[in-house]
């Protein structure tokens, strides 16, 4: 007799058992099917797990487990449940990929003969990749956000559930803040997670600029700190003269102002000068001034 089935134990339960071994995640979905059996299935017939959180695969890496497969087969089969004439992937889908790149024609794989509904296969794509710690911090942003919404928990909730800070599920769920170019900076590495905190409060105009700079210069955090704080003291400045601008009197008439006083006066770029040539002429200038 098969044994109940882990999968209807809920989300929290689930994803408790991150910490175990790969076998021990799945031998679940396995335990659940009286039937289970293993199969060399055309790879054709195979279809990804469609709520498969991770969409960018090393192709480097990728081509290195191909070989690895060409040179001595696929040590660990694939494990999918069948559905109509055809399969759903369950896990291993760089296997998959790679056996793909290799022209196999065919793939050993663990056919569970169990039906899993949309968020269990939801569950066991995160469950696999987050144990392997294949997503990108983007993929995992969408995987959280997924998680919260399908279940209408709390950052809270979640971060009990996977044994993360809240904060980082906060922090890593504001990377979707990111404009899809910066996005794609950080899903290819050009830029860190470090880097994206620094830019996610920026514009898009300016996180391109800014991803750009980080890219050409290979600029660390700190230094991309550093001249964020130089363009905002430069644009303060800016402002600043601007505003004092309004204020600036034709030379003409500020000629005719200070002829007015009993002192000699020169005009300069942004400054007048009074001149005193004497004690008495800066005791008559002191006498004047207190008498205005």
């Amino acid at each position: 007799m098969a044994k109940k089935s882990g999968l209807g134990r809920g989300l929290g339960s689930i994803l408790e058992d991150i910490g175990s071994s790969y076998e021990n995640q799945f031998q679940e979905v396995l335990d659940d099917s009286a039937n289970s059996y293993i199969l060399e299935l055309d790879i054709n017939t195979i279809e990804p797990n469609p709520y498969q959180p991770r969409k960018h695969f090393d192709e480097g890496k990728l081509k290195e487990l191909s070989d690895s497969i060409k040179k001595h087969g696929l040590l660990q089969p694939i494990v999918v449940i069948p559905v109509d004439d055809r399969y759903i992937l369950v896990a291993g889908e760089r296997r998959l990929r790679a056996s793909k790149m290799a022209h196999l024609p065919t793939i050993k794989a663990i056919v569970a003969d169990i039906s899993l509904d949309e968020i269990r296969l939801r569950e066991l794509a995160l469950i696999e990749n987050i144990q392997r710690e294949n997503l990108n911090p983007i993929e995992l942003a969408h995987s959280y956000k997924e998680l919260i919404d399908v279940h209408n928990i709390t950052h809270e909730e979640l971060a009990h559930i996977v044994n993360k800070s809240r904060s980082q599920i906060t922090n890593t769920l504001r990377l979707l803040n990111l404009s899809n170019y910066a996005q794609e900076a950080l899903i290819s590495g050009d830029i860190s997670q470090g880097h994206a905190k620094v830019l996610i409060a920026l514009d898009e105009s300016e996180q391109k600029i800014l991803t750009d700079s980080i890219k050409g210069q290979k600029l660390s955090v700190r230094e991309l700190e550093a001249l964020l704080s130089k363009k905002k003291s430069k644009k303060s400045n800016k402002s600043s003269l601007k505003d004092e601008s309004n204020f600036v009197i034709p030379r003409k008439e500020l000629e005719a102002i200070l002829q007015k006083l009993p002192f000699s006066t020169k005009i300069k770029k942004q400054s007048v000068e009074i001149l005193l040539h004497s004690k008495e002429e800066l005791e008559d200038f002191i006498h004047f001034i207190k008498n205005q």
